[in-house]
């Protein structure tokens, strides 16, 4: 099902459960995404993946999972759809280039590799500029890394991410964008 609202992708951890208090923070923050206009794409599993959906679903909005063939869908799920992807790679393809903007939620190795996808090819201009949000405090001390000690080849890549630490925040990048 094609939506007309601006979608947004989220990357996270799959391994942040309810009980954790980012989970609780992610659903209110993607719920308030969803009431002002957003659709959602995701991953389609559990963790951040899963508060996320729980939250588009809530605000209203149509939330895409694209989860992988070789893992079976969580039976609570409140996706509004589900694509099954072949491999890693070709999920990644579906999660950044469906999105008219990205967030990057607290996660680990694989969050870090869709990060880095994403934020090449759209520091390299394969994509158009779209928002790159990064929620959290986990990415400050990683992007501050990075820009110390990354070789670039355009001086432009870090103002291609925007670092968020509040919901205000991540409204406005939104917003900013539309």
């Amino acid at each position: 099902m094609k939506t007309t609202s601006p979608r947004i992708s989220a990357f996270g951890s799959s391994r942040i459960g309810p009980e954790d208090s980012i989970y609780r923070d992610v659903f209110k923050l993607s719920r308030t995404i969803a009431e002002h206009g957003w659709d959602g794409v995701t991953g389609g599993h559990q963790g951040m993946m899963a508060a996320f959906a729980e939250g588009i679903h809530a605000g209203g909005g149509h939330i895409r999972g694209i989860t992988l063939e070789r893992f079976p869908t969580p039976p609570q799920n409140m996706l509004s759809e589900e694509i099954r992807a072949r491999d890693f790679f070709d999920r990644m393809r579906q999660l950044i280039e469906e999105a008219d903007a990205w967030l990057v939620l607290p996660g680990g190795l694989g969050t870090l590799a869709e990060l880095a996808m994403t934020w090449d090819l759209v520091a390299i201009r394969v994509l158009e500029p779209r928002p790159l949000i990064l929620y959290g405090a986990m990415w400050e001390p990683v992007i501050d890394t990075l820009r110390d000690q990354l070789v670039l080849s355009m001086d432009h890549a870090f103002s291609s991410i925007c670092q968020c630490s509040n919901h205000s925040e991540v409204l406005q990048a939104l917003q900013d964008s539309v």
